[in-house]
């Protein structure tokens, strides 16, 4: 029964990004149903879903708003269930008290609220059996994806087998709590300059089925009404927020990729409070500076340079046309910087757009898909107080005050010119290198993963009709051994015309 609600479930997602109203009778789910199908699957699929609720390309408003509102939200485990898991996790009860009562119940595990050596703590336990559910899931996806491979252009199957790829690693990842203690500690290292919060752990009781940690107090980032009571004016926060990411994304480069609301907390003294590290993504240098670059030209306005930036990160196709595409990208520009246009309208006119521009090969490479969910849900978070918000006008120039540190700059001139004295041996040195390597005629060029791709693609396209035409004429040689010369002097000239004018 599960297999073919999960079997239907993909053939809806096929059948909406094909933009196709039914398949041999079958029609997609209805937005509302479709949200109530991934819930009813559970944790894997909610997963999946948030992932998805970034492509805009690929399903209409109506089914990216309730792609958009799933919630890791479910039922808490039962008696039976949670008094296994606890047995499991802690040998002998550690704890003063333990409330059995979850105050958050979410797909891979819920949080109890607990005393510890007279401390407040919460313990996060991992829901019984879900490492072992979460791989049949996984590879239950991957065999459908498989058979509905052929379905889809070479651009669609691309991104699709990126999304699944991406979805794969992080929630295996997710489901261990070992990891997300690691990704805790690493974080409240590399980001205790910044003036963001995280919870201590308590290391000698967490395993890979519970994590327990010190209890943050803080009202929820989109509580409007408890923030309003505080007295705490939401823009610098906000900001607060925008500059941490790009502190993660743009300088190191290890980035929290599942900000939303519930995960992050806002004190009574205005401090940011980061939880649940179960999401956590290292992005390589060659992508962050990528992704530099297209800030950097987008505040300039600098479109074709945006693209072909777009195409080194690999959203863009590399065979793209880079006029059409930079069209794409000033009309999508234009609007999200329109002050006089209501939030409604800026999505209305943008969606109209990406319709228009469905053909261009864009694409969503692995690094790119909790990037651009990041971004949603920060968006999101701004548009809960601040009206017409979007990151055009909003968010980019915080993010762009910030690439000077992010390439390396100092703050000061006086230090930038003693680094540079400091670099400029080795950069006589690199060049005197080159030149030696030209003359020998060892100068290698090195090509990136989109160029080999398309490279790949094009080759292929090239071979198959001289492949086809050479198996035509083995079957024409191999009929007229045989005595059917007629067949062998037919099959020779459909292989010979095909070289000679179909290819």
């Amino acid at each position: 029964m599960r297999l073919f609600k999960i079997f239907f479930l993909l053939l809806s997602f096929f059948l909406l990004i094909k933009r196709r109203d039914s398949f041999l009778g079958f029609r997609p789910y209805e937005p509302k149903r479709l949200r109530l199908v991934i819930v009813e699957l559970g944790a894997s699929f909610i997963k999946l879903a948030q992932v998805l609720a970034t492509r805009a390309d690929f399903f209409d408003d109506a089914y990216l708003e309730q792609l958009k509102s799933l919630h890791d939200e479910l039922p808490p485990m039962s008696k039976e269930e949670f008094e296994e898991v606890f047995h499991r996790a802690f040998r002998t009860n550690p704890f003063e008290s333990f409330d059995p009562i979850p105050i958050a119940s979410a797909s891979i595990g819920q949080v109890h609220v607990a005393s510890l050596k007279g401390q407040k703590v919460a313990v996060k336990l991992r829901r019984l059996g879900i490492e072992e559910q979460v791989r049949k899931d996984i590879r239950t996806l991957k065999i459908l994806l498989y058979l509905f491979r052929p379905f889809f252009s070479e651009y669609t199957k691309n991104s699709l087998e990126a999304v699944i790829e991406e979805f794969s690693a992080m929630i295996i990842q997710e489901v261990s709590l070992k990891k997300e203690l690691s990704n805790l500690k690493k974080f409240s290292t590399t980001y205790k300059h910044c003036k963001v919060l995280f919870p201590k752990p308590f290391e000698e009781y967490c395993s890979d089925d519970a994590l327990v940690m010190e209890f943050m107090e803080g009202v929820r980032f989109d509580d409007k009404e408890g923030l309003r009571r505080m007295g705490i004016d939401f823009r610098p926060v906000l900001e607060r927020l925008i500059d941490f990411y790009a502190e993660q994304m743009l300088v190191v480069g290890f980035f929290h990729a599942d900000p939303h609301p519930g995960n992050l907390l806002v004190t009574k003294e205005a401090e940011l409070v980061l939880l649940d590290f179960g999401m956590v993504k290292r992005i390589a240098n060659e992508t962050r500076v990528a992704i530099i670059e297209m800030i950097k030209s987008a505040h300039e306005r600098d479109y074709e340079l945006f693209v072909s930036a777009a195409k080194r990160l690999g959203v863009v196709a590399y065979e793209a046309p880079k006029g059409a595409v930079a069209e794409f990208v000033e009309e999508m520009f234009s609007i999200f910087s329109d002050e006089s246009l209501s939030a409604v309208n800026m999505q209305r006119l943008a969606f109209e757009i990406l319709e228009s521009m469905r053909e261009l090969p864009f694409k969503l490479p692995q690094e790119a898909i909790y990037i651009l969910r990041v971004s949603a849900i920060i968006e999101g978070l701004g548009t809960t107080y601040i009206e017409n918000f979007n990151g055009v006008k909003d968010i980019l120039p915080i993010l762009q005050k910030n690439i000077p540190r992010a390439l390396g700059y100092k703050d000061s001139l006086v230090e930038m010119i003693i680094d540079e004295i400091k670099g400029a041996p080795y950069l006589v040195e690199d060049f005197k290198k080159t030149i030696e390597l030209a003359s020998k005629g060892e100068l290698e060029v090195q090509m990136s993963p989109y160029q080999l791709e398309w490279m790949r693609k094009e080759l292929k396209e090239y071979l198959r009709p001289i492949l086809f035409s050479f198996s035509l004429m083995m079957g024409a040689i191999f009929a007229a051994v045989t005595g059917y010369e007629g067949v062998g002097l037919l099959l020779f000239g459909v292989a010979l015309v095909r070289l000679l004018f179909l290819r």
